[in-house]
C-alpha cells in the first residue's frame, strides 16, 4: 500500500510538471463534470491526480481541508467527514493548481465553512457542493471575508452547486489587478448553480454599508454566470466592470436594493491612466428578477453607472405586485449579436428558469441546510430582507460532526463522483 501511494504521488508530480511547463495541454475533450458547458469547463481540474482525504473538521493540520488545499500536484479532495469547519478568521488560500474539491463526497450534512473565506490564485480548479457562511465573526471593522479568484494564474475555474452567504465584501467574486490587461487577471471562469445570498449590509466593511453578490472586476474576461440564485444582496447581482466580458444566463435575482445586474466601469478609478476605460460586453439571456421588501419600485433588472454593452434576450422582471418591472435603465448599448458565447451552452426559456434554479441551485440541493431552505422559501413567499449580521437569521450553523469511510476505486473516478445522489436529476 505504501509503495502504491508513492507511485500515485510521483505520477501526480510528473503530470503537474508537464502541465505547468506546457508540454501537455490542460484542455480536454471531456468536460470537467458531466453536463458542464461554458468557459473554462474543458479543464481537467484534479482528474488523474492523487486522492486526498479530508478526515477531520479542524481549521488546519494533518487531515484538514486546509492541508489538502496546500498539497502540491494534481489532486482530488474528498471528504470522510461532514459538519462545520470554523476557519477562525484565517482565510483559505488555494494557490496550487489542478484541483477538484468534491464536496458531494461528504456525509450529510456536508461541509460548511464559517468565519472566513477563500482566495483562489491558481488555475484549473473545480469546486462542488461546499457551503461558505462567512459572517462578521464578532470582529471589528477590517475583517472582510469573501470567496474570490484573483490574479493572472486564476483561470479555467468552475464553481458549481455551492452556497455562499454573509460575505462582508462580496459573497463570490472574480477579481485581480485593474490595469494588467486580460492576461493579468482572472479569466475563463464559470459560476453555475450556486446560491449567492445575504451579503451583510450595515456590518463591519471599512466603507460602511455594503451587501454585495458577485463582482466581475475590470479586464476579467470569458466569465459565465449561469443558473444561480442571487437573493438579498443590495447590489452586484452581478456587476461587470470595465473591459469585462461574459454571459449572464438563467439566473434568478431576488430583493436587490441599489442595483440588480450592473454594467460599467468607474471613471475615477481610471484617472491618470493612459488607457481609457471601456464598457463591459455581455450577453444577458433568460434571467428573472423579482422585487422584494428592499427593492425600490423603479429598480430595473439591468442598469449602468457609466456605460455598458449587452445583447439582451428573453428576460423577465416582476414587482412585488407581480406587475412587470422595468428591464433596462441608463446608457446601455444594445448589441444585435452576442459578443461572445460558448458553443455548448444552451439557455433555458426564462419562464422555465425560476423552477430550474429553485430546484437545482446551491450545495447539495437534495440535502439543503436550513439557510438555503430559508432563502428559497423567502423567494417563494416574498419574504426576507437585507441583513446586517448572521445573528439576525439564526447565527452560524451548529451541525454535529459525522464520519464515514470512503472506498475510492482505482479507476473510473469521474463515474464514482457522479454517483453521489445529492443533485436534482
Amino acid at each position: 500500500m505504501i509503495n502504491k501511494i508513492k507511485v500515485i504521488h510521483v505520477l501526480s508530480i510528473i503530470m503537474f510538471l508537464l502541465l505547468k511547463t506546457g508540454l501537455i495541454s490542460p484542455a480536454s475533450s471531456q468536460p470537467v463534470f458531466l453536463g458542464a458547458k461554458s468557459f473554462g469547463t474543458d479543464t481537467p481540474a484534479g482528474r488523474g491526480g492523487a486522492i486526498i482525504k479530508v478526515t477531520n473538521l479542524d481549521s488546519d493540520g494533518q487531515g484538514s481541508f486546509r492541508e489538502a488545499l496546500n498539497t502540491k500536484g494534481p489532486r482530488i479532495i474528498v471528504f470522510e467527514v461532514g459538519g462545520i469547519i470554523d476557519l477562525n478568521k484565517v482565510p483559505l488560500i488555494l494557490d496550487e493548481p489542478f484541483v477538484t474539491i468534491a464536496g458531494q463526497t461528504a456525509p450529510s450534512p456536508g461541509i460548511t465553512l464559517i468565519r472566513g473565506g477563500m482566495t483562489i490564485t491558481a488555475h484549473d480548479i473545480l469546486i462542488k457542493h461546499i457551503r461558505f457562511r462567512m459572517g462578521d465573526a464578532g470582529a471589528a471593522k477590517g475583517f472582510e471575508p469573501d470567496v474570490s479568484t484573483h490574479g493572472p494564474e486564476a483561470y479555467n475555474i468552475v464553481i458549481d452547486h455551492c452556497s455562499f452567504a454573509w460575505g462582508i465584501d462580496e459573497n463570490l467574486s472574480i477579481s485581480g489587478p485593474r490595469f494588467n490587461g486580460t492576461e493579468g487577471t482572472s479569466r475563463k471562469i464559470t459560476l453555475s448553480n450556486n446560491i449567492i445570498a445575504e451579503g451583510l449590509f450595515n456590518s463591519i466593511h471599512s466603507k460602511g454599508a455594503h451587501s454585495m453578490g458577485t463582482l466581475v472586476h475590470d479586464y476579467c474576461t470569458e466569465v459565465a454566470i449561469i443558473g444561480n440564485l442571487f437573493a438579498h444582496n443590495s447590489e452586484r447581482n452581478p456587476w461587470f466592470k470595465g473591459y469585462a466580458t461574459g454571459v449572464i444566463v438563467n439566473n434568478v435575482i431576488y430583493n436587490p436594493s441599489i442595483w440588480s445586474i450592473r454594467l460599467g466601469y468607474v471613471a475615477k478609478e481610471w484617472a491618470g491612466q493612459k488607457t481609457k476605460p471601456h464598457p463591459p460586453k455581455v450577453a444577458i439571456i433568460g434571467n428573472c428578477m423579482k422585487h422584494g421588501n428592499d427593492t425600490p419600485k423603479s429598480l430595473s433588472m439591468i442598469g449602468t453607472n457609466s456605460e455598458g454593452e449587452a445583447y439582451i434576450e428573453d428576460n423577465i422582471t416582476y414587482k412585488k405586485t407581480r406587475e412587470i418591472a422595468t428591464l433596462i435603465t441608463g446608457n446601455i448599448k444594445i448589441l444585435k449579436k452576442k459578443p461572445l458565447w460558448h458553443k455548448g451552452l444552451t439557455a433555458l426559456p426564462s419562464i422555465e428558469a425560476v423552477d430550474y434554479v429553485l430546484k437545482n441551485a446551491g450545495a447539495r440541493p437534495k440535502d439543503r441546510d436550513m439557510v438555503d431552505k430559508r432563502i428559497i422559501n423567502d423567494f417563494i413567499e416574498n419574504k426576507g430582507k437585507l441583513i446586517n449580521s448572521q445573528e439576525e437569521v439564526g447565527g452560524y450553523p451548529k451541525d454535529k460532526p459525522v464520519k464515514r469511510t470512503l472506498t475510492v476505486p482505482d479507476k473510473n473516478i469521474d463515474e464514482w463522483l457522479n454517483g453521489f445522489s445529492i443533485e436534482v436529476e
